[in-house]
């Protein structure tokens, strides 16, 4: 399946969901990663710019390019706006459990704290204008449990729920070349797509050093294994490292729980 016809049906998708459950309007949060832009240029596509609502949701280890570039964005596409800083109510949880935890929030406690802060404050909005909240998660990352259950998990529907995270950066470059090649503003600023992904939950986090693996060969590896039905050594013999095909494979394997709780995504066979 072509990188245009992958876009359609994921936005397709997005709309024919939302129709169906009643909802004319969404929400999602704008972090200034490559994730959240090609779902908020997907969004403004299914429902026109009016209809999308945007926020950016800071916390204590936000860039300052990352609001930049969200509103960047969100200039491009037409799309409103906002800014709501999570450091507050983060902050009230870090004293709220110091004495249960012996001390302040740290390691994957402090990290998941933030990404469910934003998650209350996408849903508070949801509900205060029936918004249909939109996921902003990749198959890649779904797949390796790199995600906060009950936060980046959260959501009714993820347009990039099917699609590998080498597939939103090469989606992300297509969207644009579009908006070229028809005399437009590409939508999504070029500092999205090439500076290295990161949550941000943490001094100087880097998505792929907390994988451990680089997205190119993970999704290669997902691929041949998950989606071609290849056992791990034929994988291996198409000449990927063994010791990070058992990884992806295992790690993978053991992070069905988490992938349970995902939303639904484009019903769709893209590999």
């Amino acid at each position: 399946m072509d990188l245009e016809q992958k876009y359609t049906l994921s936005v397709q998708a997005l709309k024919d969901y939302a129709t169906q459950a009643g909802f004319t309007d969404v929400v999602l949060g704008l972090s200034g990663g490559i994730d959240s832009a090609l779902v908020a240029v997907m969004c403004a596509e299914a429902f026109g710019p009016n209809h999308v609502h945007a926020y950016m949701l800071p916390g204590p280890y936000s860039s300052d390019h990352s609001i930049s570039d969200a509103e960047e964005l969100a200039a491009n596409l037409a799309i409103p706006v906002e800014k709501i800083s999570i450091e507050g109510p983060y902050e009230a949880f870090v004293e709220t459990l110091s004495d249960a935890v012996g001390g302040p929030l740290s390691g994957l406690a402090s990290e998941n704290t933030q990404a469910r802060c934003r998650m209350v404050c996408l849903m508070a909005l949801s509900n205060a204008f029936d918004w249909m909240m939109v996921n902003t998660g990749n198959k890649s990352e779904a797949a390796m449990g790199f995600s906060t259950m009950y936060g980046d998990t959260s959501g009714a529907f993820a347009p990039l729920g099917g699609l590998y995270k080498t597939d939103v950066f090469a989606l992300s470059r297509w969207v644009n070349e579009r908006a070229v090649a028809a005399g437009q503003i590409p939508p999504i600023p070029e500092h999205i797509i090439v500076k290295p992904p990161s949550a941000e939950l943490s001094p100087g986090a880097e998505d792929e050093k907390a994988l451990g693996i680089d997205y190119e060969t993970l999704d290669k590896i997902l691929i041949a294994h998950f989606e071609h039905g290849k056992p791990a050594e034929e994988v291996v013999a198409m000449g990927f490292n063994p010791e990070e095909v058992g990884y992806a494979i295992r790690r993978t394997n053991s992070y069905a729980f988490k992938r349970a709780i995902e939303p639904p995504f484009p019903d769709a066979k893209f590999y």
